[in-house]
């Protein structure tokens, strides 16, 4: 899989913003079949930056009742990095 077929977007949150600046960690939404190695390499690739270890989380969104039946949530899978202390990444 290409780099830009694994990361999607970088998640902009509160939470995903304080651990930036605190512990040099990077969220991103990524595809739901990427493995952790893949996510790795991708980082390193696009952001050209050393990836010191990635976390992954598949998050199921909540089924939700329409008036004409219910809808399950997309699952979405996504990736904490850590990256050495020495590097940074830009979003914005």
């Amino acid at each position: 899989m290409h780099a830009t077929h694994i990361i999607r977007r970088p998640i902009v949150t509160e939470k995903a913003s304080f651990q930036t600046g605190e512990s040099n960690r990077y969220t991103f939404e990524v595809a739901g079949t990427a493995r952790k190695d893949q996510i790795k390499a991708a980082v390193q690739d696009l952001y050209k930056v050393r990836v010191l270890g990635v976390s992954t989380q598949n998050r199921k969104a909540r089924d939700r009742q329409y008036k004409y039946g219910m809808v399950t949530g997309a699952t979405t899978k996504r990736a904490i990095v850590k990256v050495h202390p020495e590097d940074k990444i830009e979003l914005f």
